[in-house]
């Protein structure tokens, strides 16, 4: 595997992972009501701790995407 090559598979997972942080995002925003009601089915909570949930979870898919793909991809643009 050469250095150009893993420069690109970690380019399109930027992109991949981007996409589905915002697909996740904008669903949140827009279906929240319908999510909610989804998971209610399933477990018992408070809305304030559905939404503090969903609200760390892309915060944490977000810190995970930036120190495993974007810090070494831009480290290889460096490099290279």
């Amino acid at each position: 595997m050469t250095i150009d090559m893993l420069r690109e598979i970690l380019l399109w997972s930027l992109i991949i992972n981007i996409g589905l942080l915002l697909w996740w995002a904008l669903f949140f925003l827009f279906a929240h009501d319908f999510i909610y009601r989804m998971h209610g089915k399933w477990f018992n909570m408070p809305v304030e701790t559905f939404n503090t949930i969903h609200y760390a979870g892309m915060a944490f898919f977000k810190i995970l995407i930036f120190v495993f793909v974007l810090v070494p991809y831009l480290a290889l643009l460096i490099v290279t």
